[in-house]
């Protein structure tokens, strides 16, 4: 019998689409008066000033059409998701780029080489590592190739398979949780939310930063006792066959950090570094963003001694490969012009004003956190459940008199926390399979993190709403 599998993020947004389509047909037209916030600088809803207006059912063409007119405005070309989508791009082809130097994988291999015998420091030095790259482009999938590469050296070091998937799994888990400049997480939420991505960046560092201190703890704990007293490992039952597994398989061929992939990590790391000055004191957005990007790629390519088929060939690829995040991008923001064009936005915005709408500012956030939390479960893209919640959350927050910053990093935070536990996430899954780790030990070890890390993101919201 074949299992039943999951629908992907395309055709839960569709099938979403086509249930506010049908909506429109049932559900009130309404709207709010908007008027001009000069402190937020755009137009926001007037507590108390919804009202029915005339109802504009959607159909099937206007279901077809969603897509496309998520991109942009047929009738006035405006853009609406087209500048994000085409950032989205222009990133996986630079992160390409990167990627086919060897700079990443020689990087982390070089740092593992020079901690040989000092294990121990491997920990929250790697765990830094890939919580930077979580933090900064959301990595993921981009660890795959490392499971095989660390694990064995985590075993040779006394540790078990459960250490080694933690130290990359967490590690880039926590930064993705805690992600600051993410473009596929935080960027793409403060767009939807009509918001600088800039805002709110010192309390998600606060999260990124004391999350990773918890997250190093707790696996350098487990560790330490697996080292003192082997049989307390999760997976003490596959000591002897995991010892004939990983050690006895041939070494991974990694590349050199030489200083050719030195300069090209130089370059990304400040690629990154001008891309924040530039959102935060030069104007800078989606079009400028795109082409300091491009720029950097031509630059990687030429340092790391590339020859223009090898750049022009991985940065398409690079791109082809987050076509379907762009796609994403276009289809969740179709689904809210349906739902715009059907006049049941603000209806909808007006049903959770009331039911959040007592709710204190440290209650809002949190109730705020769980909503998305739930909802990341039926929409596990990032992006898409950014396009897709921002623009009914985020208003609420004016209703509540919250801060749209605090908004985006509520969900940010809870789309991060189920890439570390989520039974339908090829990264989850494909990591445990190369550590031979089972689900149900994943759990026991990960479930009372999940725990201090859900309470430790809620107070840190509290205390950004009483510190705004």
């Amino acid at each position: 019998m074949n299992k039943i599998k999951f629908p992907s993020a395309y055709t839960i947004l569709m099938l979403l689409t086509v249930l506010m389509a049908l909506l429109t047909w049932l559900i009130p037209a309404g709207q709010y008066q908007m008027v001009t916030n000069e402190t937020l600088g755009r137009m926001v809803p007037v507590v108390g000033s919804y009202q029915t207006v005339d109802a504009n059912p959607q159909g099937i063409i206007d279901i077809l059409m969603a897509p496309i007119q998520g991109f942009y405005d047929p009738a006035s070309y405006a853009a609406r998701a087209v500048d994000v989508a085409l950032f989205v791009l222009v990133i996986g082809g630079f992160l390409a780029v990167v990627t086919q130097t060897g700079a990443i994988d020689a990087g982390i291999a070089g740092t593992m080489k020079r901690l040989a015998g000092r294990e121990k420091w491997m920990i929250p030095i790697l765990m830094g590592l890939f919580a930077l790259g979580g933090t900064v482009y959301g990595m993921a999938e981009e660890t795959i190739p490392f499971y095989a590469l660390l694990i064995p050296v985590m075993i040779a070091a006394g540790y078990d398979s459960i250490v080694g998937v933690a130290i990359i799994m967490v590690g880039a888990g926590i930064g993705c949780l805690g992600s600051t400049i993410n473009p596929f997480a935080t960027v793409i939420a403060s767009n939807a939310a009509e918001i600088n991505f800039m805002e709110g960046f010192a309390l998600r560092a606060a999260i990124l930063v004391i999350g990773w201190l918890i997250c190093v703890f707790y696996v350098m704990r487990y560790a330490e006792r697996v080292k003192q007293d082997p049989s307390s490992s999760i997976v003490a039952h596959q000591h002897d066959d995991n010892l004939r597994h990983f050690l006895h398989s041939k070494e991974q061929q990694t590349p050199e950090l030489n200083t050719t992939r030195k300069a090209v990590l130089a370059i990304f790391g400040l690629t990154f570094c001008v891309m924040m000055w530039g959102v935060s004191s030069a104007g800078w957005w989606m079009a400028e963003l795109s082409a300091l990007f491009i720029g950097s790629s031509i630059l990687v390519g030429f340092v790391g001694r590339l020859s223009e088929v090898e750049i022009t060939d991985s940065f398409v690829n690079g791109a082809r490969d987050l076509l379907g995040v762009a796609l994403i991008i276009a289809i969740a923001r179709g689904l809210v012009v349906v739902m715009d064009n059907g006049n049941i936005t603000h209806t909808i915005l007006n049903y959770a004003e009331g039911l959040l709408g007592g709710l204190n500012e440290i209650a809002f956030i949190n109730a705020i956190y769980w909503v998305e939390a739930v909802l990341c479960i039926v929409v596990p893209s990032s992006s898409g459940l950014a396009v897709l919640s921002m623009p009914v959350l985020a208003p609420l927050a004016d209703f509540a008199g919250v801060g749209r910053e605090l908004v985006v990093t509520a969900f940010q935070s809870a789309s991060g926390l189920p890439n570390l536990v989520t039974p339908t996430s090829g990264v989850v899954m494909g990591g445990l399979a190369i550590g031979r780790v089972a689900y149900s030990s994943w759990l026991r070890f990960i479930g009372p993190l999940i725990g201090i890390l859900t309470a430790m993101v809620m107070m840190l919201l509290s205390l950004g709403v009483m510190m705004s």
